[in-house]
Formats: structure tokens, sequence, C-alpha cells
């Protein structure tokens, strides 16, 4: 009997324990997003902009979204992307939220990922895909697109 219910907990504990492996199996794949991109789909004259990921831990990603016009800084964001229990977040910090922002990742495959918040104003979803030296990231919810085009910097 003891032995039956040793068993049962064992195989109710798998799950997790697979989920977790498979959650920082999946976060270890984003590694294609480390490094400094600069935006090429810039709309406004005098403007440049980057994202800079960088590796801050075996399971955290830390970047920074940045716009400027000319040498002023016009925009700024925090970016994270980490491990929280056995789910992947973005997390975005900016001016015009007073709290961070969490985004559940909610779809991985190769080198693109999507993540979600269906209550948050805008946007509700945030994607990224990598083709070759082009990074593409989308900002959408509510019928609302943005588009930003990077490439690598060298």
């Amino acid at each position: 009997m003891k032995f039956l219910i040793f068993y049962s907990l064992f195989l109710l504990s798998m799950p997790a324990q697979s989920q977790s492996e498979k959650t920082k199996a999946d976060f270890k794949s984003l590694s294609w997003l480390e490094g400094k991109w600069t935006r090429i789909n810039i709309t406004k004259p005098g403007r440049t902009a980057f994202e800079t990921w960088s590796k801050t831990s075996e399971y955290e990603l830390t970047g920074t979204g940045i716009i400027l016009q000319g040498t002023d800084t016009v925009f700024a964001e925090k970016l994270n992307i980490i491990i929280k229990g056995d789910e992947i977040h973005y997390v975005a910090e900016v001016p015009e939220n007073p709290n961070p922002v969490h985004f559940t990742l909610t779809k991985i495959s190769g080198s693109q990922f999507v993540c979600e918040n269906p209550s948050h104003d805008f946007p509700k979803k945030i994607a990224y895909q990598l083709e070759g030296n082009t990074l593409h990231a989308q900002t959408s919810g509510d019928g609302k697109v943005l588009e930003f085009i990077f490439e690598k910097s060298r």
C-alpha cells in the first residue's frame, strides 16, 4: 500500500518536472535574440531606434528599447524575458504604465515567439520572428498592429 501511494505521488510530480524542463529549454532557445538591433523602418526623419538584448543570468534576458531624435532620447523602455514559475514572461517597463506589464509566452518555435496579456489595454500581443539577419517585432491588440523591423548591428 505504501508503495502504491509513493508511486502515485511520484507520477503526479512528473508532469510538473517535465513542464519545468520544457520551460527551461524553451527559454534557452531564445538566445538568438541577444545582441544589438537597429530599427530600419523608422518613419520620422532624424530618428534612430535600437533594441538591445543580453543574457543577465541563466534564465533572464534583459533588454532596452531606445528611440533617439538626433542625440536626444525621446523614448526608452526596459524589457526582460524571465521564467516565473513554469511560465516564460516578457516584461515591459514603459513610461506610460506605473508598473511593469507581464506578457505570458503562448507560442514558441525555432526563431519566433509570441507573448500575450489579454487584460492589458495595448498591446495585448507581442510577437518576435527572426528571418536571416532581420528581426520582426509586432505589437497588436483590438485591431491595431504596429510593426518594428530591425537588423542586427555589427
